[in-house]
């Protein structure tokens, strides 16, 4: 009889491990637990690049239930662009991308990283589009050049909607004609999947949603999450004042006239210290030079202007330009 009851509670128990077990795995590619919410907003640079992946890479070590990055941009630089979007199709937690509040904008360059998201969502009040290629200086390409770049970025446009499986189509016209559509009619043209009024809206909304997330099947479980809104650190934000394309080319210009006037003028020691400096964070701020390297050189210049400092009498000039 000890024997039957023993042989009994072994099969239960074994049982009630195996239903445990068969949950797991049934609810493995169910996440749950909190949101992360990330503003990205102006130009995009740089700077944005760095912020999009940190964030990521931040949500995918937290097992967030998914990462939402809310959009507003006038465009930015297509080499930042292109890097953002590679971490967004790539990433290993559930991307949002939501254009808003009311007014905000994904032009241009927003245009791709919206269609880049596993769930793309615009405000009332939003709109998307526009992202036919334009110089550094904002003006019209000419020439072959024009129809090269034309030709690259549609074919990245319907690349990423076809990933998604948007409108690849109106993706193509964003970039060829540079239309731009409401919120309204990105949602009926199956640019974006969503339209929500607010973050809990979208929540509510995308709970139950199933996504592809590195080659798996993700079901998002939203509604009920925990909503904890990020910021970039005061190291990237005073990187994206920087990097603004207005500061960046003022920086060029004033870097440049430095070393003339000290090339023209030696001994002059303080042009020159300001214009290796600007000259430099310009290069950074065009994506010139990674920010690694842009902070490796700074820091070589600094020391270089310490030697000069006890070699040179600069009355100190050298020393704060280090």
């Amino acid at each position: 009889m000890n024997r039957r009851i023993f042989s009994l509670s072994v099969l239960l128990i074994g049982l009630c491990l195996w239903c445990y077990e068969a949950s797991i795995r049934a609810d493995e590619h169910v996440r749950g637990g909190h949101v992360n919410v990330y503003p990205v907003e102006g130009v995009i640079n740089p700077v944005i690049v760095e912020f999009v992946a940190d964030s990521i890479e931040q949500s995918t070590d937290e097992s967030a239930a998914a990462v939402v990055f809310q959009l507003d941009t006038p465009g930015g630089l297509v080499s930042s662009t292109r890097l953002i979007v590679k971490s967004l199709l790539n990433a290993d937690v559930p991307v949002i991308v939501y254009v808003s509040p009311s007014g905000a904008r994904a032009a241009s360059a927003g245009t791709f990283i919206t269609m880049a998201g596993h769930v793309a969502a615009m405000a009332p009040g939003t709109n998307i589009g526009a992202a036919h290629p334009v110089s550094g200086e904002g003006k019209d390409i000419e020439g072959d050049m024009r129809k090269k770049a034309e030709n690259d970025l549609a074919a990245f446009a319907r690349s990423i909607a076809d990933k998604r499986g948007r409108n690849a189509d109106w993706a193509e016209e964003a970039v060829r004609e540079s239309v731009s559509i409401t919120e309204t009619d990105a949602l009926e043209q199956k640019v974006i999947d969503i339209v929500a009024e607010d973050v809990p809206d979208l929540l509510a909304q995308i709970d139950g949603r199933n996504v592809s997330v590195a080659g798996d099947e993700v079901t998002l479980n939203t509604a009920r999450a925990e909503v904890r809104y990020r910021q970039m650190t005061w190291r990237q934000q005073v990187l994206a004042v920087v990097t603004h394309p207005q500061i960046a080319l003022m920086l060029l210009s004033i870097g440049s006239l430095g070393l003339l006037i000290e090339l023209y003028n030696p001994g002059l020691i303080f042009p020159g210290v300001i214009g290796a400096i600007s000259v430099l964070l310009a290069f950074y701020s065009l994506q010139t030079l990674p920010v690694n390297y842009a902070g490796l050189a700074l820091i070589g210049l600094s020391f270089i202007l310490f030697i000069l400092e006890s070699q040179i009498p600069s009355f100190g000039m050298l020393t704060v330009g280090g």
